[in-house]
């Protein structure tokens, strides 16, 4: 499966090279590159195996040799991963070590602690220090193979351990210039975060915040939205959206969804704004943006802001525009199981008024326009710098990693359709990051009982409506007011998505799905 890991002792890969069409080695990376693992090669190996290939290849000149060793190696790194020991530099794992060069593969290994990993050589003595077990190339082949038949193997629902592993030395390096400059509250990664992101958007400013309800209220409050005020959300959605607006002393509108997207239905908002209406807040639900030119569109007649709330959309796009650049101001959230995760809260709010990213920037640092100079209410939402710098490199993989979950959903696509059941439905004008992998189904209690003790997990958003909540029972709504949100929140049901979800888990996950309820 592929949170197996193993790391290549540079000499079998020079084996490989000698022997290309008879290795164990190859069937390993074979399965690497179908995703059923992930291998490795440690960043300092690089030179001595194009070195001793070079050396070993005598039926050709020295300088034919090297070009075709380092065509090999272009090849090979396509699916075999670099890692460093950046971080890992142990003293006593070099005072431990009889061998330079196997002290480095075992302190690159320290990286891969807790997965299921092991170091793949031919030499009897090599010594990984305790790091990993050493496996020869048969033994790693007949261990993946294991794995793979496995069954009843746990399949993550967010691997973000996976994501981790590819990105480790990046992280630490980021982290470790944190730790170098000390500035861990706005420090220089928060204004560079900020201007990527912002240019990833589309937008001409970003502001970044503690997290993404914060990213919220902070909206509502540059818009002096207050009490007395209404605001109008979605009915189905998670609380925070309503949450913020009566934490401010304002009442929540809820508006019904449309029943393919789960948005908000633009058809219902107007009949819901009345004098006392302040603001829009549409949610852009698991990963694809709810109809805005409609929604923009009532908003201008009637004189209304609109704030997109896309924690969960951030790398959607509607008409070619990207989420949270289509709105008054776009919010979004990095919590660590959005497409675009830190390593803790943290959120961003979007938009092209000036004003209003100053307002935000003075909201998020207690209402201060200047040291000890407070211009209006606020309260400490900043983000911290350390976060900052795990996004920056994640937000540098994150276009790749849009795409790779959407190769994950439209295998599940295909996969569903083939058995009967129906994929989620993505509008023509829209794509989707699939912050969640949501179907339909009948007697969802049943069925997630069932998938859980067969290894798949799978979760509910959301279980409840907003005027299903005990908290929001004031709001005099009833059972039968909102029937597309109610409806949905009874059968809607997330199946495991992230990008590093690959094809042996997704057809487990919709083999044991098909076998235990019917379409």
């Amino acid at each position: 499966m592929a949170d197996r890991h193993f790391i290549l002792d540079p000499q079998v890969l020079v084996d490989l090279w000698l022997h290309p069409n008879n290795s164990p080695i190859q069937e390993l990376i074979d399965h690497a590159q179908r995703g059923e693992a992930r291998a490795w090669l440690v960043a300092s190996s690089l030179p001595l195996l194009e070195q001793e290939a070079i050396r070993r290849t005598e039926a050709m000149p020295a300088d034919q040799a090297q070009a075709a060793v380092r065509r090999w190696l272009a090849e090979l790194l396509e699916t075999v991963q670099v890692l460093t020991a950046h971080g890992f530099e142990q003293p006593e794992l070099v005072r431990q070590a009889n061998n330079l060069g196997q002290a480095q593969i075992a302190a690159a290994a320290r990286s891969l602690s807790g997965a299921d990993a092991c170091v793949v050589s031919q030499d009897e003595r090599f010594d990984a220090l305790g790091e990993l077990p050493v496996r020869t190339p048969e033994d790693a082949l007949a261990w993946l193979q294991q794995g793979s038949d496995n069954a009843q193997r746990s399949i993550a629902f967010i691997d973000l351990a996976a994501q981790q592993h590819r990105l480790r030395p990046q992280l630490e390096q980021g982290m470790e210039q944190v730790l170098r400059h000390g500035r861990y509250v706005l420090g220089p990664e928060v204004g560079e975060l900020e201007e990527q992101l912002a240019d990833f958007v589309g937008t001409t400013h970003c502001v970044t915040v503690a997290d993404g309800t914060a990213a919220l209220y902070m909206a509502l409050m540059a818009l002096e939205v207050g009490p007395g005020d209404e605001v109008i959300v979605p009915a189905f959605t998670f609380i925070a959206t309503a949450e913020v607006v009566s934490l401010l002393g304002a009442r929540p509108v809820l508006v019904d969804i449309d029943p393919w997207t789960y948005n908000i239905d633009p058809e219902q908002i107007e009949a819901a704004i009345t004098p006392r209406t302040q603001a829009i807040m549409p949610v852009s639900l698991y990963g694809q943006c709810a109809d805005m030119d409609a929604i923009n569109a009532i908003a201008e007649r009637h004189g209304l802001p609109v704030i997109e709330d896309g924690a969960q959309s951030l790398g959607a796009t509607y008409k070619g525009r990207n989420s949270c650049a289509l709105t008054t101001i776009g919010c979004t959230s990095f919590m660590p199981s959005k497409p675009l995760g830190a390593y803790g809260d943290g959120g961003a709010c979007f938009t092209n008024d000036p004003q209003l990213a100053e307002r935000i920037r003075q909201i998020r640092v207690h209402g201060a326009s200047g040291k000890y100079y407070h211009v209006r209410l606020g309260f400490n939402g900043r983000l911290d710098t350390l976060q900052a710098a795990v996004l920056k490199t994640k937000l540098a993989a994150f276009p790749d990693e849009i795409v790779q979950r959407q190769d994950v959903a439209r295998r599940y696509d295909e996969a569903l359709r083939a058995a009967g059941y129906a994929p989620p439905y993505v509008a023509p004008e829209n794509t989707s990051t699939y912050a969640q992998y949501t179907i339909e189904i009948a007697d969802r209690e049943a069925v997630q009982e069932a998938l859980r003790s067969q290894g798949v997990p799978t979760a509910v958003h959301y279980p409840l409506t907003l005027h299903q909540q005990p908290v929001y029972a004031t709001l005099s709504h009833q059972t039968g007011d909102y029937p597309v949100a109610e409806a949905a929140s009874d059968k809607v049901l997330s199946l495991p998505m992230h990008a590093d979800l690959n094809i042996l888990a997704q057809t487990k996950v919709v083999k044991d799905l098909i076998k235990n309820c019917t379409a």
